[in-house]
């Protein structure tokens, strides 16, 4: 079965009084729903595998420090609190330890491992003591993520929120598929309605060979509640296998981009982990269209995305359709790609 996602008056000066009275009260600030111009994020992340990852959370904390953004909160789909405390120690060790984080607890049981850094928060000084700081003391009393989805989609204006997606969807169907709670008398599909602006998710092969997409054949019942109960007014834009593919970050270049220090996460990780595994920029390119914006990226018409049922995605045009995707560029356009990328990743902490 497949799964569609449809995707020249004078006024007097009392009347001008009245007017400049009612244009103050209507834009005065919401301490609950502050107005902004940046986009407000959620990411959404299956860290402790893929390096990718964590250079998407890093330019996030970097753009959300330059103005450009506002980061709401970490949720962590791959399952073991392991990588939940990943998350932590980015979090931490970029100054935004006060970032929520939310973890899958039933998610998708032992899915494949690239690049297996779930040691990351345990790395040591030479004395002995931990080499990066956490924020979270227990991580069992953390919020699952389709929980703090709701709690951070109901705090926040209508048709606000972008959702940056780049691991597994486990945490998004759980949230669909959710009833009413303490944070909202909304469903999940209702909820999601009535917050989310776009959904910018790293999954898809559109252009170059009809495959599988990994993301969703690792837990295919997750996407295919994705695809059921996605609403259809609400965006998706799709960063599909074979544009990030494009952009290489080698090894050799992480580690002398960040050349100040060796006690970073990051660096650690590729100094102490295998990352020769044709290992690519797949994930920052959600990233950077959510806060950069559509300009820097060749997109599709407008259309239908249909997810098959081993995990194909095939896409069909419609005006009406609420799905688009990035398309590759040329060399040029991912030689920016990876010099913004790098840029970020060289600013010292």
């Amino acid at each position: 079965m497949s799964k569609n996602i449809i995707t020249s008056n004078r006024f007097s000066p009392f009347l001008i009084f009245i007017a400049g009275m009612m244009i103050a009260c209507c834009s005065k600030t919401d301490d609950k729903h502050p107005t902004t111009d940046v986009p407000l994020v959620i990411f959404d992340t299956d860290i402790g595998s893929s390096a990718d990852d964590l250079f998407a959370l890093e330019m996030l904390y970097r753009y959300e420090e330059q103005g450009r953004c506002r980061l709401l909160g970490v949720v962590v789909d791959r399952e073991g609190e392991t990588c939940a405390a990943c998350a932590d120690v980015m979090n931490t060790y970029f100054g935004h330890g006060n970032l929520p984080i939310g973890l899958v607890r039933n998610g998708i049981k032992n899915p494949a491992v690239w690049i297996d850094y779930g040691n990351l928060p345990n790395h040591t000084n030479p004395d002995g003591s931990l080499m990066f700081a956490r924020t979270v003391n227990d991580y069992s009393t953390l919020p699952d993520g389709w929980q703090l989805y709701r709690r951070l989609l109901a705090a926040q204006p209508d048709h606000s929120v972008s959702i940056v997606s780049i691991g597994f969807v486990t945490c998004l169907a759980q949230l669909l598929q959710s009833g009413a709670d303490e944070h909202s008398p909304l469903t999940g599909v209702e909820l999601v309605r009535q917050k989310v602006k776009c959904l910018y998710i790293m999954a898809g092969i559109f252009d170059v060979a009809d495959e599988p997409d990994f993301n969703f054949s690792q837990g295919i019942e997750f996407a295919q509640t994705l695809f059921d109960l996605w609403p259809q007014d609400v965006d998706m834009v799709f960063s599909p296998m074979e544009v990030g593919q494009q952009v290489e970050y080698t090894p050799e270049q992480v580690i002398a981009d960040i050349d100040w220090t060796d006690c970073h996460p990051i660096k650690q990780v590729y100094m102490t982990y295998n990352c020769n595994t044709g290992q690519k920029m797949w994930d920052p390119m959600t990233v950077i269209q959510v806060v950069e914006g559509d300009g820097l990226f060749t997109l599709s018409e407008r259309g239908v995305v249909t997810l098959t049922a081993d995990a194909k995605t095939l896409f069909t045009p419609d005006p009406s359709g609420c799905c688009r995707y990035q398309k590759p560029g040329t060399p040029q356009w991912a030689a920016s790609m990876l010099e913004k990328i790098r840029t970020i990743n060289k600013i010292e902490k």
